[in-house]
């Protein structure tokens, strides 16, 4: 299994001969190193509705009939669009040919703005649990802190976490490092910061207050050690 970090929240999984993309915001994320055009995933996964996550999966889903697996809403939203969906919920679990998907809940929004300006609500905001090959990998998405994340983390071994640290829409530094002491992975990431202003942060900062797991701090395009 060949896991990378792309920038914002993007993430790239390839295992059991499939390619796998969570939150590919390419255009208009100027910390990613990938370009809609070269990539060809077969599966897309979105763990909300919000544009700088959704970012370019309609031209990629379309362009590779990949499918995309997304809470309920969301899903309905883009299979009007003609992506070919598949639809869940947060607390529901799938095993899928290239793994198994859980998603979680998250504390956060989840809307669609379109080009026209429409505010398009697309459900409840989610994380995601994936399994494959003996590992389970947490990406959070877009949430706050909560207590829950130490559920999580007891009826699901993590192996690697992908975590939010930019603060102002997600939890900061101090929030991350606390929240991997209730997830207790293996590895966490951090992920969503220094993309806009608003996000800006230190990751060196994090590392140095979590404790009892390896922090991996990953520039665009680097895989995770594992």
């Amino acid at each position: 299994m060949q896991i990378s970090y792309h920038g914002h929240s993007v993430v790239k999984i390839k295992t059991n001969g499939r390619t796998i993309l969570i939150d590919p915001f390419i255009n208009g994320n100027g910390k990613t190193d990938l370009k809609v055009d070269n990539e060809q995933p077969d599966v897309i996964l979105l763990t909300h509705g919000h544009n700088d996550h959704v970012g370019d999966t309609v031209e990629l889903a379309k362009k590779n009939n990949a499918l995309v697996v997304a809470p309920n809403e969301l899903a309905d939203y883009l299979g009007w669009q003609g992506c070919n969906v598949h639809n869940m919920h947060i607390g529901g679990a799938h095993q899928f040919e290239f793994g198994k998907v859980k998603f979680t809940q998250a504390f956060h929004g989840s809307s669609y703005v379109t080009e026209k300006n429409e505010i398009i609500y697309t459900g409840m905001p989610a994380g995601i649990l994936f399994t494959a090959e003996g590992k389970t990998i947490y990406h959070a998405g877009d949430t706050a802190l909560f207590g829950d994340m130490e559920l999580i983390g007891k009826r699901h071994p993590i192996d690697i976490a992908f975590l939010p640290i930019g603060d102002n829409f997600t939890m900061g530094p101090e929030d991350a490092a606390y929240a991997v002491s209730l997830l207790k992975p293996k590895i966490v990431v951090p992920i969503h910061y220094n993309t806009f202003p608003p996000i800006a942060q230190d990751p060196n900062k994090f590392a140095k207050l979590v404790e009892d797991a390896e922090v991996q701090i990953l520039s665009a395009g680097e895989f995770v050690n594992h």
